[in-house]
């Protein structure tokens, strides 16, 4: 990868808003790369925070093991995602576990690297504040929709999250360009398997979304909408 491009994704990450290319190049300067293969875990919940990630190639899963068992995924991060920013901002164990779903490419900085960065560029340290802010109001809005919306509404917005995000246009509709098993949109959606799977297939037969192996097309993202909205 040239690092042109290099410094493009690393950019892209709210911790580099509003930055010049000077400042963003000495960022990038401080951190290392470091590949994870598929499988591999950048760190464990609560493991001591060590590390800032910002991925460059790949996905990653963050996961969280709740007090009663049960696995939830809060996110999945995809080139230019940031993971960890709890580390500049203070000495506390990791919430959730980081998944590689991929081979993946980061580049990682340490807690007085970033400290002393963000001492240096003011600019770095209200994103990071900003960056929290806006984790804190996206798992209060995920909160939000696990106990006020049915089972079926939050399916169908955690998809369009995911389109979002991952969309792929191709000719059956806009594919999720990611590995996405139905017991994956369960923990995502505070669900179960069977819930994921007697909805997805009822989509399916009204051709809403297209299936395959961990594979799902929206194919019908108009209705999908109306579903998320809560109208149907």
């Amino acid at each position: 990868m040239v690092r042109e491009e290099l410094c493009g994704i690393v950019a892209s990450n709210l911790m580099l808003r509003d930055l010049g290319e000077r400042e963003c190049s000495l960022f990038l300067e401080h951190g290392r790369p470091r590949r994870a293969k598929q499988g591999a875990f950048l760190f464990h919940q609560g493991e001591p925070a060590e590390l800032f990630y910002i991925l460059i190639e790949g996905q990653v899963k963050l996961t969280q093991v709740t007090p009663s068992g049960d696995q939830v995924i809060l996110q999945i991060v995809g080139p230019g995602g940031g993971i960890g920013i709890i580390v500049a901002l203070g000495e506390m164990d990791y919430p959730g576990s980081a998944e590689a779903l991929e081979d993946c490419l980061d580049y990682s900085w340490d807690r007085e690297t970033a400290r002393r960065l963000m001492l240096q560029v003011p600019q770095l340290a209200l994103n990071g504040m900003e960056l929290v802010a806006k984790r804190f109001a996206n798992l209060q809005a995920r909160y939000q929709e696990v106990a006020t919306q049915r089972v079926e509404q939050r399916v169908a917005i955690t998809l369009l999250r995911l389109v979002r995000q991952f969309g792929k246009r191709e000719e059956e509709g806009v594919q999720i360009d990611m590995a996405l098993s139905r017991q994956d949109l369960a923990e995502m959606t505070g669900t179960n398997f069977y819930n994921v799977s007697r909805i997805l297939n009822k989509w399916e037969q009204n051709d809403i979304v297209g299936l395959g192996r961990k594979r799902v097309v929206i194919k019908n993202a108009h209705v999908l909408v109306v579903i998320a909205e809560g109208i149907s």
